[in-house]
């Protein structure tokens, strides 16, 4: 029997696969108002209706690109391939990155982190570098992003890039250079933090660039802002030796805790190079498994790392 919820799913998916012909459809038309306005159409569908539409989305995309021509459809087919997060879009960014036209070019910097693996292809980390380059502020302050804060993109190049943006002329552009190098935990980002810190407006992501660096000389600026805002208080620990020790030691005891009740199970709590958080690990070595944030684990028992183990036992077990 299928509720009103399941005819409601089934036809909201029928309308994205609607769509998605429809629009396929006029991609060839000679008009290339109607070809540009097809391809957004491919990118909302995609957008709204996930990995059902995508594929078919990215196909009939990147096939068009390989014919178009028109500077205006080339914008409309980036920021659509961005919507499908297909990594086989990235050639076609790459090739789009070549234009004379900087709104495609902005439009590539933005959709190509949307199209990279972990670790980026080198094609999508080199395409990402050039741009960082552009004559034109936008599209190197969307670069700078995608390259340093969206994607885990690590080496010499991409630490030369970021630290040019630093001296970049446009203060956008020098702020992203700054959070990039930081989310790397390169200590040349330091001084840039502070003065990001010391504005009047500070952006989130500036809070986050102080946490990734975790440098006690930073206490004394992060002071100034409200400890209850989530991200002011994930710099506050990081920075803080204190209070990043109680971290690390709830994540150990709830590790063993886990140990204790299912010695038989896989655990272990790890993090990510370019993540703050420590993630917990569980597989029973069979067909179980879980993955929860230590963090968020550790809120949900009220601190009590014996606690945060029988949840995560909890949820793993089956009623």
């Amino acid at each position: 029997m299928i509720d009103d919820a399941g005819r409601a799913g089934a036809g909201w998916t029928g309308s994205g696969a609607e769509a998605v012909r429809l629009a396929v459809g006029r991609l060839a038309d000679l008009d290339r108002v109607v070809r540009a306005a097809a391809c957004d159409l491919l990118g909302f569908a995609s957008a709204v209706h996930g990995d059902d539409l995508r594929a078919d989305a990215a196909t009939a995309l990147i096939a068009l690109a390989a014919t178009e021509t028109d500077p205006e459809v080339h914008w409309s087919i980036a920021r659509a391939l961005g919507a499908t997060c297909d990594p086989r879009a990235l050639l076609t960014l790459v090739t789009l990155a070549d234009s004379p036209d900087s709104d495609v070019r902005f439009q590539v910097a933005v959709a190509v982190p949307m199209v990279l693996d972990d670790p980026p292809a080198e094609a999508g980390e080199a395409v990402l570098i050039d741009l960082c380059a552009d004559p034109d502020a936008g599209v190197r302050e969307w670069a700078t992003f995608g390259l340093g804060w969206l994607s885990t993109a690590d080496g010499k190049a991409v630490r030369q890039v970021l630290w040019d943006r630093t001296r970049d002329v446009d203060p956008e552009v020098r702020a992203e250079g700054a959070r990039g190098l930081a989310r790397r935990r390169d200590p040349r980002a330091l001084p840039l933090v502070r003065e990001l810190l010391a504005q009047d407006e500070v952006h989130n992501f500036t809070f986050r660039a102080a946490a990734y660096l975790g440098d006690p000389a930073l206490l004394a600026l992060l002071d100034g802002f409200d400890p209850d805002d989530d991200h002011v208080a994930e710099a506050l620990r990081e920075c803080d030796p204190q209070r990043r020790e109680r971290r690390d030691d709830l994540a150990w005891r709830l590790l063993l805790a886990v140990h204790r009740r299912r010695p038989d199970w896989a655990v272990s709590v790890a993090g990510e190079r370019c993540d703050l958080d420590l993630e917990l690990d569980i597989s029973d070595g069979a067909d179980r498994s879980g993955h929860w944030c230590v963090d968020g684990l550790l809120r949900r028992a009220g601190d009590d790392p014996e606690r945060a183990a029988d949840l995560a036992i909890a949820d793993l077990t089956p009623a």
